[in-house]
């Protein structure tokens, strides 16, 4: 977001805010929209139109067209399908409550009563204007009334609509899905008021969790309009030096720092048809000349849309999958004679470089620098690119950050097209780029002439970028804390191999993890040893989090492999009690502790959660103990964790702990992970523990509720003991596991893991409402695990797991 800019007219617009609503439109998009407002707390109406007439399945369900259910059907339709969708969504399935169906034209005088109206109707302009010029005749004073474009102009929808409604109105160009792209293009209009477009960049950024960019009204904005460009280049140099579809998706995808998907398998994702249109609304926009040309949709692609080829939604594209006697085969298309052909792996010396170094900075200047005919294809392609980028400064957006965020959220670049410039070296690209012929913007040439090597600096901790002809610093929001940027202002306590303990301020410490995959070994254990007595002693308490692509996928897998096939068990049994002992110094620790995990965080990656006061999950948080999955069970403490979380909600010792013990013994042996935050928060959440919407926001809401225990006056944890449900309470666990492996669910070795897992559980083998200590649950856990660890067909999940990514059930 444009801190500057909220800044300004924060004060004018604190008092503002949206507890309410609707979305015209119950399409993909407007469905989606709806059900990110819903993940929000914000309950919305969903409008679309009247069906025509009634139809067979109406009539038989005896619907009529007065009744309202067919009058709503469209919402009510798009609405139910919700909580089934493949691309989730809602955060939980039950926020689809928050949503309301009806129609535009019996329900349109509820606008009325929202605070914002967001239209998603057709993508076509004289749509867009006649259903905005019928808000305008009932919204209230001060309604925000937006619309999701991908790239028709905003100012042109509202021409014909009072000053007074344009003032109010605003482009939110949302990514698809709404729920899972960050990016969402703020477009002001010529009349918007600025304190709405301040009021809009905040309200998303922060209660919608979006990554917000201030957008021109110009064809597709930003992030369409350039990768739409670097799409279309992209294809002209396939074939105009004739590269295969599978060889043009090996030289743009993770090795330039772009998706997996690449150029194809994104097209076919978005759907074709999507893109030639996207593409063709530049044409028409643009005068005659070299960037029209551009955007003149090849043959090939009207050619696919013409024969209904258009992507996934068309079950082929560029690829397609076939069904065999061998299984499934991919199969990619020749455009040269238009026939479908099993997929080739490619494989060149810039692309085995890039893979054999690790972070997408450096992969991009290995391959870039192993020159061969995939990297002279990759810089081909960037070069216009970046000329193309540096071009369209100042027409689609001032600033260069909101150029390179916007292609990073929107179509999940690893460097936005001047980070990219600056790491292959701006100076020598530009002259290797006029030497070739291309014609780079005279501000960029000026800006190299006045002695600057990079459109980005880092000076003193601060990050200052290109801002119309001079060095601006990158104002953060206070809500931001970087790891990165404390890191270079030397605010590292401690470090080793696996993760850093690094001052975020206010006498709080972060403990970071750095492993590959942030994967716990005996590195971050010790560290966290440490952490707890740096905190102790110096300290006003802890935060666990870090900036990795995930917070924790487990622990060292084959670390506990190769010890367990040298038989190394005194090793392993270390192992495990340094894990344990580290746990509990964590939740003895007598300063607050606050963990705040992000995306997948997996087995012993909740079990470093566990233990803190409180859990911030991000909304985005993938939580689960899922080591049945490669035939262990958890036994960092996290059985231990869920025992006294069961003996802590049900005190009352004539209380039945067994419906709550089924629950988890079902959530771990099935490996089961959250979907969400939300649902990580029912599934394992505490009374305390609580959701951030902006992922960005982790940090800094964990340090606050660190300082907020501490001035509360924080109280550490006492040892704590368990009642658990002992002999009884296993047999019950034990005898569904067993009905499950005699209806075939599960395998002879499953059974066994569940077994050893009902068994910690309950407690052992004592007597029904016996109150153990966490240590004797912890012995119980470190046994079940050496047990099963000795298991060959455990040891060949695990070597499954690392070699094929995917669990074995054997």
């Amino acid at each position: 977001m444009n801190k500057t800019l909220a800044k300004d007219t924060a004060h004018k617009t604190a008092s503002r805010t949206i507890s309410k609503a609707a979305v015209i439109g119950s399409g993909v998009m407007g469905s989606g929209i709806a059900a990110h407002l819903a993940n929000a707390g914000i309950p919305c109406l969903l409008l679309d139109v009247v069906p025509k007439s009634p139809s067979a399945e109406d009539e038989k369900a005896g619907l009529s067209l007065g009744d309202p259910k067919f009058r709503n059907k469209l919402a009510t339709k798009a609405i139910a399908a919700l909580p089934k969708s493949s691309s989730a969504p809602l955060y939980a399935a039950d926020f689809v409550e928050r949503i309301t169906p009806g129609n535009i034209t019996d329900h349109f005088h509820l606008l009325k009563d929202v605070d914002w109206i967001i239209e998603v109707v057709t993508e076509k302009l004289e749509i867009k204007k006649s259903i905005l010029k019928q808000i305008e005749e009932v919204v209230k004073e001060g309604t925000i009334v937006s619309t999701n474009t991908s790239g028709i102009s905003v100012n042109a929808m509202v021409e014909d609509c009072s000053v007074n409604f344009r003032r109010n109105f605003i482009g939110t160009h949302f990514f698809n899905p709404p729920r899972h792209m960050k990016l969402l293009e703020i477009i002001p209009g010529y009349d918007t008021d600025p304190q709405i477009t301040a009021f809009m960049a905040d309200f998303c950024t922060k209660r919608l969790g979006k990554g917000v960019v201030l957008a021109k009204d110009t064809p597709n904005f930003i992030s369409n309009r350039i990768g739409t460009y670097g799409l279309l280049v992209t294809l002209h140099e396939m074939q105009e030096n004739n590269y295969t579809v599978e060889e043009v998706d090996a030289a743009t995808g993770p090795v330039l720092g772009r998706p997996k998907s690449a150029t194809f398998r994104t097209l076919d994702l978005v759907g074709i048809d999507t893109f030639v249109h996207v593409a063709q609304n530049v044409y028409d926009s643009v005068p005659a000349g070299p960037e029209k040309d551009i955007f003149t949709v090849p043959d090939v692609l009207n050619e696919l849309v013409a024969q209904g080829w258009i992507g996934e939604k068309g079950g082929q594209g560029f690829y397609k999958k076939v069904k065999g006697e061998e299984g499934s085969k991919i199969l990619s298309l020749d455009l040269s004679t238009m026939n479908y052909n099993p997929s080739a792996k490619v494989r060149s010396a810039s692309i085995e470089a890039a893979k054999a170094v690790k972070g997408s900075k450096k992969k991009i200047k290995a391959f870039l620098g192993a020159k061969d005919r995939y990297s002279e294809l990759a810089w081909n392609v960037l070069k216009q690119v970046l000329v193309y980028s540096a071009e369209k400064l100042g027409e689609i957006a001032d600033s260069i950050e909101d150029i390179d965020n916007a292609m990073k959220w929107g179509f999940n670049w690893e460097l936005g097209p001047f980070e990219t410039w600056d790491l292959i070296g701006l100076p020598e690209s530009v002259q290797r780029m006029e030497a070739e012929g291309l014609v780079v913007p005279a501000w960029v040439k000026e800006w190299i002439a006045a002695g600057n090597r990079s459109f980005y600096e880092q000076k003193d901790g601060a990050v200052f970028h290109f801002y119309k002809g001079a060095y601006k610093e990158v104002e953060i929001q206070p809500e931001v804390i970087s790891l990165q940027s404390l890191k270079a202002q030397n605010k590292v306590i401690r470090q080793n191999s696996g993760a850093n303990l690094i001052d975020l301020g206010d006498d709080v410490a972060c403990l970071e993890f750095t492993s590959p995959n942030n994967a716990i070994g005996a590195d971050i254990l010790v560290m966290i040893q440490q952490s707890a007595e740096e905190v102790r002693n110096n300290y006003r308490g802890l935060v666990i989090a870090n900036e990795g692509r995930n917070f924790c996928v487990g622990a060292n897998l084959m670390l506990m492999l190769m010890e367990a096939q040298s038989g190394d068990w005194d090793e392993v049994d270390d192992i495990i009690r340094l894990f344990q002992g580290s746990m509990m110094k964590l939740k003895g620790l007598e300063k607050p502790v606050v963990a705040a995990p992000h995306r997948m965080t997996l087995g012993g990656g909740v079990e470093a959660c566990l233990p803190a006061d409180r859990i911030i999950f991000s909304a985005e948080s993938y939580f689960g103990l899922v080591e049945t999955g490669v035939g262990l069970i958890p036994a960092g403490g996290g059985c231990k964790e869920l025992a006294l979380m069961t003996s802590d909600r049900y005190r009352d010792p004539d209380s039945d702990l067994q419906p709550e013990l089924n629950r988890i013994f079902e959530m771990i042996a099935m490996a089961k992970t959250s979907t969400s935050g939300h649902e990580a928060l029912r599934m394992y959440g505490r009374r305390h523990d609580s959701v951030v919407m902006n992922q960005d926001f982790r940090i800094y809401e964990a340090k606050q509720a660190v300082l907020e225990m501490e001035r509360a006056g924080y109280q550490p944890n006492l040892p704590a003991k368990a009642r658990v449900a002992g002999r009884d309470g296993r047999a019950v666990l034990q005898v569904g596991a067993l009905g499950l492996k005699n209806s075939g669910y599960i395998s002879d070795h499953d059974y066994l893991i569940a077994r050893k897992l009902a068994h910690v559980l309950t407690g052992g083998d004592v007597a029904q409402g016996t109150v153990v200590s966490e240590q004797y649950l912890l012995d119980l856990e470190r046994e079940a695990f050496l047990s099963l660890l000795g298991e060959v067909k455990t040891q060949q999940r695990m070597q499954h797991m690392l070699s094929k990514g995917k669990p074995l059930r054997n």
